[in-house]
């Protein structure tokens, strides 16, 4: 996964402004309790992240992928 596509996976799923303070603020035990920011500068895979943190924040595997804007009202 591509660091871009991460981030629109981030602002999709929590909207920028809250997935801007999730990145910076949310500790993920997963990751060895590093926030989504460290755990990036340190190198770890953009899908891993992403992956962790959805089962973190109990993200449905539905939407783990981004949501379809054909089935948004």
């Amino acid at each position: 996964m591509r660091l871009s596509k991460f981030w629109d996976l981030m602002d999709g799923e929590f909207g920028s402004a809250y997935a801007a303070s999730l990145a910076e603020r949310h500790a993920i035990h997963a990751l060895d309790d590093r926030t989504v920011n460290e755990a990036l500068e340190a190198g770890v895979p953009p899908r891993r992240v992403w992956l962790a943190l959805c089962d973190d924040m109990d993200v449905p595997e539905s939407r783990r992928l981004g949501i379809d804007p054909k089935a948004a009202p």
